[in-house]
């Protein structure tokens, strides 16, 4: 085993540099100190005095809450990771003199960041720097939604009829630890005759640059169309909008043609009335452009650890959601950095 020289941590930084991973870039082209000023409403607490520990900077715990959605790890696991990586000490810019924040804080720093409704405002800030730099919504909308899995829950079926009631099972209430450990917002729902449990992430993607620019979380149960009106973009420069034959209904089409959009949604077959030739080539056609959001959920699920939930509860999953797309888009917002770089 070799000795340790004194730029021996220095020269393993330049190498992984050298290979060009997305961390030295996220690090360099995103901008960070933008967003401090909504991070730093976490830390605007009334203090007694001055003394004690001041708070962890708050675009760092932003820096830790954008690794953990790139890779989808725990709390736990985000410290044990950053303690043992070196290319997540050198994206925080931490050394190995400086302490890790613990999974507790980064737990505590999220929960306080949903509480005030700070990452619906941070993912519209970002959406701003994006019109502002150049990546307006072009080219029409497209808008899916992605099922997001939970653990499962081992409930009888007379807990079950409980809580769809509205109602927590009394036997939960004598045993506070179980039930804070029991999600009563994720529902089962059916998918090409496979039942999933969870939620479900509704998102617009604008066709000319792939940005998730307006999104919705819902529990699984919830219909893709029910959210389209939540979702839909009237700031892209196209007024067409591609989905997926779930959202396919007269009423729709209508408000759609109402409101200006033009519709690209597939067109649907019914029992004794199949589609037509003609109505299956326009559906291939439309398949063209509609097929551009599955990249959205192919990067969640192959290229940042899978689209597993581990929080519980609508509002957390809310929250988790909301960040992983706002690193989604960061992600994306890199890509086409590095390719105006290489120009």
């Amino acid at each position: 085993m070799g000795q340790r020289g004194l730029w021996d941590e220095e020269t393993r930084h330049e190498k992984l540099a050298e290979k060009k991973s997305l961390l030295p870039r996220l690090a360099e082209m995103v901008p960070w100190e933008s967003f401090r000023e909504t991070l730093d409403k976490v830390h605007q607490k009334e203090r007694k005095s001055n003394a004690g520990r001041k708070p962890i900077d708050a675009v760092l715990m932003f820096k830790l809450l954008v690794l953990q959605k790139l890779y989808n790890i725990s709390d736990e696991e985000l410290e044990y990771q950053v303690n043992d990586r070196l290319s997540f000490m050198r994206f925080l810019g931490l050394g190995l003199e400086d302490v890790v924040p613990d999974g507790t804080t980064v737990w505590l720093f999220r929960e306080e960041l949903t509480k005030r409704g700070l990452i619906e405002q941070l993912f519209q800030e970002l959406e701003e720097y994006l019109q502002q730099e150049g990546y307006k919504a072009r080219g029409g909308q497209i808008i899916d939604a992605t099922l997001i899995p939970v653990p499962k829950q081992h409930n009888s079926k007379e807990e079950n009829e409980q809580i769809k009631a509205g109602e927590s099972p009394k036997e939960w209430e004598r045993q506070p630890n179980k039930q804070r450990q029991k999600d009563t917002d994720a529902r089962w729902t059916k998918k090409n005759n496979i039942s999933y449990y969870g939620y479900k992430d509704h998102i617009c993607r604008d066709v000319r640059h792939g940005f998730i620019r307006r999104y919705a979380v819902t529990d699984a149960s919830v219909h893709d169309s029910q959210m389209l009106g939540e979702v839909l973009d009237g700031n892209n420069s196209s007024s067409k909008v591609w989905a997926d034959s779930a959202y396919r209904s007269e009423p729709i089409e209508t408000v759609l043609e109402l409101m200006g959009f033009t519709s690209h949604i597939h067109e649907r077959g019914y029992r004794n009335h199949p589609l037509t030739g003609r109505q299956k080539q326009k559906n291939r056609t439309r398949s063209r452009t509609r097929a551009k959001v599955e990249h959205v959920f192919g990067c969640m699920v192959n290229e940042m650890g899978g689209k597993l939930l581990r929080s519980i509860g609508l509002e957390r999953a809310k929250a988790n959601l909301g960040l992983k797309n706002l690193t989604y888009n960061l992600k994306r917002l890199v890509m086409w950095e590095s390719k105006k770089l290489a120009a």
